[in-house]
């Protein structure tokens, strides 16, 4: 067995880069070359056609079931032009992936052969079979019926020989199925609340838009080194593995030289993902070995998840073809930093930035405090969803661990914009703003235009940190899909909004004037909201004890966070917003708890069969080995010299027989300990009972095999080590 390992590493180390050969020399020459973007549209559509169906994806106009033939017919020439014979509805249950069923463009001619159609009814709506996805009980499993149905905002797009077509995913009864339906709703919400409140400061705002720009971190390994690793291809981390001499400590791999190989890599995914029209703008070493980034350029917050999703299967697919495995499990080794996906969150107008640091006028500046304002009241009131929204089981290990956000949600805004809020709230207000006929409104809060430059520095520890003209949630794992955090955000914010147009309105049917109606609710709600304002170490115990102070939540066991969604003010929220009703958020945590148990289930399983069946064997091998060593030494010097001699010897041994016995017990007790908890039928009390009696168990087992790696021999560990798996040769 260590012969094999070493020939897999000496093979691993030996691997060259792929040569990355394309005929185009700019990025503009084929970008979005797969997508049937506008450009496409004008050209294989009729006008009239192609006028509606923008007005369907600007406007939001109703989908006219008339046009869809002449789309369909559009689509299929096109697609058929670049080799396409298939076509699918691309969608993203909730198993966090996405998911497709390929149909050929074929039917029968009436004649004895084929012709190759495609139709509207084929492009609008498919029904795929949705008894193997998770539904957290909202129909039954022998009721299959599901319905797929057209997303006209997200472009249809070629993979291989298949047109992939983005849709939503709903049940037989129109309830939600997948992460795409709750994040249209949740964009609508959001449009049409931000909208109303536009209207205070300017009439010609025709509709409000939530952007967003993701930075996906994940590691690269070598295949040979990864299929070596059964943790690492069945739970996408190591469950052992001790810390490599050299790990990040030298801080030498952020922003380093790119690896020859992982540069190749990087080229031909940047190709591939520009060709399908993400637009790619950022690459680079992260802080770990073996870690990376890749960020794009902001997008419509719809099809920005869609570009991650995709993104992140084809990271998949490119990495295979250059000898490497990706992985975005947020946690892949112990020691070092997780992989996070940044989430750049912002609102813009036909007329430009809300959430832009400065205006031109006084109007431009209480808008931008307005909607700064806002957006805190919505991630103060619902803070312990917004932290439901991105835990789970992988990213679990990550938050909190001081490389990330902690599990506690507050927001990070720099000295300039918290000083402002304080002179708003505290200010006499006679002379925070006063109106001078034609001359308008004067604000006496001359702060505003110092904000024109990026005056603070960023809070790495901050969940929620003001960074600009956005916000940045750095809290979203690697492997999550953007949505679940979106929904929740866009929803709160959503809101926010809404409560603050009534009680402006209020206060103007009083007949108080609008700018000092509006002044007077935001003073009210920084107030309010002044909780969530955090510009400290959010590493540090003194922050966990002032949070709870606060009233903010600071549960940190994953199960019971997604007690969060079925809170009265969250079933508030997303019914108020037509996002997400009752019975939709209760299927929807049946189906994170149940995720939950079934990953800590796994992860267990694995640990307790290389436990037995690697690590114990290897050690008591070494064992037996040190053993004859000593008897040899017996029979050669006598017992008392030999035992003098041999003395570290049988500290080794009787180490291993410590350590191995301990195993041995742990996994007893782990396996126990998962028959309890299986027996458990309530999904949400499994999941605590994996939470709270499993995985505390692995991690006593992990320590015992990872100080048995420091004595083994090495020539005799079956396990590629960390530091032969962290450094990209």
């Amino acid at each position: 067995m260590a012969n094999l390992r070493f020939e897999v590493v000496a093979e691993a180390f030996k691997k060259r880069p792929v040569d990355v050969r394309t005929p185009y020399e700019r990025p503009s020459e084929y970008f979005a070359k797969y997508v049937f973007n506008r450009q496409k549209m004008y050209k294989y559509l009729p006008a009239d056609i192609y006028e509606k169906l923008v007005d369907v994806m600007e406007n939001g106009a109703h989908l006219d079931r008339g046009i869809a033939d002449a789309v369909a017919d559009g689509m299929k020439q096109w697609a058929m032009e670049n080799g396409v014979t298939h076509y699918t509805h691309w969608f993203q249950p909730l198993t966090e992936g996405t998911a497709e069923k390929h149909d050929a463009f074929v039917e029968h001619d009436g004649k004895g052969g084929m012709i190759e159609e495609f139709s509207g009814k084929l492009l609008v709506q498919q029904e795929p079979d949705a008894s193997s996805f998770p539904s957290g009980g909202i129909r039954n499993t022998f009721e299959a019926r599901g319905y797929s149905a057209w997303d006209p905002t997200s472009p249809v797009f070629i993979m291989d020989d298949t047109l992939c077509i983005p849709t939503i995913f709903i049940s037989y009864t129109g309830e939600a199925l997948d992460y795409k339906a709750p994040l249209l709703r949740s964009l609508h919400a959001v449009n049409v609340a931000a909208t109303n409140v536009c209207h205070y400061f300017d009439q010609n705002v025709k509709s409000v838009h939530a952007n967003l720009g993701w930075e996906q971190e994940y590691f690269l390994v070598d295949e040979d080194l990864y299929f070596a690793r059964p943790d690492l291809m069945l739970t996408g981390r190591t469950l052992m593995g001790h810390d490599s001499a050299k790990n990040q400590q030298m801080d030498d791999h952020f922003f380093g030289t790119i690896p020859e190989r992982v540069q190749a890599f990087m080229k031909d995914l940047e190709i591939q993902a520009l060709e399908l029209g993400i637009p790619c703008k950022t690459r680079h070493n992260e802080v770990a070995p073996g870690q990376f980034e890749l960020a794009p350029i902001f997008e419509d917050c719809n099809l920005a998840v869609d570009h991650n999703m995709l993104l992140m299967s084809l990271m998949k697919k490119v990495a295979r073809k250059h000898g490497f495995q990706v992985l975005l499990h947020e946690k892949p080794f112990a020691g070092i930093n997780g992989s996070g996906k940044h989430n750049n969150w912002s609102l813009t107008t036909n007329t430009g930035v809300l959430l832009h640091k400065s205006g031109k006028t006084p109007e431009d500046n209480l808008r931008f405090v307005v909607f700064i304002v806002e957006t805190l009241m919505g991630v103060y009131k619902h803070n312990g969803l917004l932290k439901a929204s991105v835990m789970s089981a992988t990213n679990d290990h990550r938050l909190g661990a001081n490389e990330a956000p902690p599990a506690i949600i507050s927001s990070f805004l720099g000295r300039q914009l918290s000083d402002l809020l304080d002179h708003i709230e505290k200010a006499d207000k006679d002379e925070l703003f006063k109106i001078e006929g034609k001359k308008g409104m004067q604000l006496g809060i001359p702060e505003i235009p110092e904000l024109m430059i990026d005056n603070n520095d960023r809070n790495r520890t901050s969940p929620f940190a003001f960074t600009g003209n956005r916000f940045e949630f750095r809290a979203v794992g690697s492997e999550a899909n953007s949505a679940s955090a979106m929904i929740v955000l866009n929803t709160a914010v959503a809101e926010a909004l809404t409560n603050f147009k009534v009680r402006v309105d209020a206060l103007i049917a009083k007949g108080e004037d609008k700018t000092s109606a509006i002044v007077d609710i935001i003073r009210e709600d920084i107030k309010t909201c002044k909780p969530i304002r955090f510009d400290g170490n959010g590493y540090s115990d003194e922050w966990k004890e002032e949070a709870a102070r606060r009233g903010l939540d600071c549960e940190a066991s994953c199960p019971v966070c997604f007690d969060r969604y079925l809170d009265a003010d969250s079933i508030k929220m997303f019914e108020s917003e037509n996002v997400m009703q009752k019975n939709e958020l209760e299927a929807r945590n049946e189906v994170k708890w149940e995720t939950y148990t079934k990953k800590i289930q796994i992860e267990a399983r694995v640990m307790g069969d290389l436990a037995m069946n690697h690590i114990v064997p290897v050690a008591t091998h070494y064992q037996s080995q040190l053993a004859k060593n000593v008897g040899s030494m017996i029979e050669i010097f006598g017992r008392e010299k030999a035992l003098e001699l041999s003395d570290r010897n049988i500290k080794i041994i009787t180490e291993i027989a410590e350590r191995t016995d301990s195993i041995e017990k742990g996994v007893e007790e782990l396996v126990n300990a998962r028959k309890v908890a299986n027996k458990i039928e309530d999904a949400r009390e499994k999941a605590v009972a994996y939470h709270d009696t499993v995985a505390p168990k692995m991690e006593t087992i992990r320590c015992q095999i990872d100080k048995l790696e420091l004595i083994v021999s090495d020539e005799l560990w079956t396990l590629p080590k960390y530091r032969e798996m962290l450094f990209i040769r």
